[in-house]
């Protein structure tokens, strides 16, 4: 493997997980702290995830054929910039419309110039026979990245606040955790830096990589394969999974009785647990079919969910509630790690990667609009673990439809 490619796919995953650590990452493992600090409730974090996941759908539709004309370099640099301002509004702690402005600010620039072309790349990395490695790679290079950076995020937030009970100076919390978000502001702008220097791809010229001109005809035609049809119904189910992973630590806190801190560590512990089974995937199962293991992995979401939604799981079954977690872990992140790994085993053209992203994306993420509105609601009207146990039924069910749609595209692309 040449230097240089080695270099891309670092710059990939630097840049493919940091993009996200402002609207996501900070507030999935700072849940309870950013509902005090911000004072909302979790009914209206979730309609900004909602705001973000509108603008975001929209940004897929219309970004996704960009990235089949112009270099991901330039379209990645350029989010991850205007993705890092929005943290300094962030800092300073927004009343609810603002914070609604900003995530349609962020769904605008962390997904039109960016997720398409970094899915795109990470296929021309990955060419024709390494493409599990490849997106093993990247999910397990982000959650590396992730988890590092929570770690820190949390060390930081540690050292600043002197102890956590109900009688901290809540201004003091504050200013910790603006200090937090600054961090990890100038992190994200230091990352555009690099990819915008050193991310370079060479692109053999006997490789149709390129679209010189979008046309809706070959938007209809990317429209019409029936395996971008199955793979949004596997990305959605897979991705009602991960949106989850959101109120793990408000369930630890909630109603396992974790403070502020160890909560925050539960969620640490699933990005952790994250780049394992990627890099597990990438390493050791790269040559079996993907297909087959997406089943396996919703399989393991559906067992998980059920320890939850069937209200097994108080404060006094630590050890059901971390080997739940568990597996939920390992059944949500070796489906993100899988579910782009099979766009070439369905025929997916690789210069019309960009469009295909895009319009598969427009379902796909679209947990981005209801899930955080939809949690928020069961999780303010039912107080406690009835709250809670909605929520996982709602993945038992998405679960289920994951298995039967990866069925459906092994028996379609694999088995015949």
């Amino acid at each position: 493997m040449k230097k240089k490619s080695i270099l891309n796919i670092i710059l990939l995953i630097l840049a493919a997980e940091t993009v996200f650590m402002l609207p996501y990452i900070i507030s999935r493992v700072f849940r309870p702290t950013v509902l005090e600090l911000f004072e909302i409730s979790n009914t209206e974090l979730g309609i900004c995830f909602s705001t973000y996941g509108f603008v975001a759908i929209l940004s897929y539709l219309i970004g996704g054929p960009l990235a089949d004309r112009y270099p991901p370099r330039k379209l990645m640099s350029t989010s991850l910039i205007l993705t890092s301002l929005g943290g300094l509004y962030y800092a300073n702690y927004p009343g609810f419309l603002g914070l609604k402005i900003l995530y349609a600010y962020w769904g605008f620039t962390t997904v039109f110039l960016f997720w398409s072309p970094m899915i795109k790349a990470t296929r021309i990395w990955g060419d024709n026979d390494s493409q599990t490695l490849a997106f093993g790679l990247l999910e397990g290079g982000r959650g590396i990245i992730g988890a590092i950076i929570a770690s820190i995020c949390i060390m930081i937030f540690s050292l600043l606040i002197t102890e956590f009970n109900s009688k901290i100076d809540l201004q003091e919390k504050r200013e910790a955790f603006s200090k937090v978000i600054f961090f990890t502001s100038f992190f994200v702008a230091s990352v555009s830096i690099l990819v915008w220097k050193y991310m370079k791809f060479f692109i053999p010229k006997n490789k149709n990589y390129v679209v010189e001109k979008f046309s809706f005809k070959k938007f209809k035609s990317v429209q019409k394969l029936y395996s971008v049809r199955l793979i949004m119904v596997i990305i959605l189910c897979a991705y009602v999974g991960y949106k989850t992973t959101d109120i793990i630590s408000l369930y630890a806190n909630k109603i396992m009785d974790y403070n502020e801190v160890e909560s925050a560590k539960i969620s640490t512990f699933l990005l952790y647990l994250r780049p394992t089974i990627a890099i597990l995937i990438a390493i050791f199962l790269s040559k079996f079919k993907a297909t087959i293991m997406l089943i396996i992995s919703f399989t393991f979401t559906l067992i998980g969910s059920l320890f939850f939604s069937l209200k097994l799981i108080s404060i006094n079954q630590e050890l059901l509630f971390l080997f739940s977690t568990t597996l939920l872990g390992i059944g949500i992140y070796s489906a993100r790690t899988l579910y782009f790994s099979v766009m070439k085993r369905g025929n997916i053209p690789i210069n019309l990667t960009g469009t295909a992203v895009g319009f598969i994306s427009i379902i796909g993420y679209t947990p981005d609009i209801f899930s955080g509105p939809l949690y928020g609601y069961f999780l303010d009207q039912y107080s406690g673990i009835k709250g809670q146990s909605i929520v996982f039924t709602i993945l038992t069910i998405f679960s289920f439809i994951g298995i039967i749609a990866s069925i459906k595209f092994y028996n379609k692309f694999e088995n015949s």
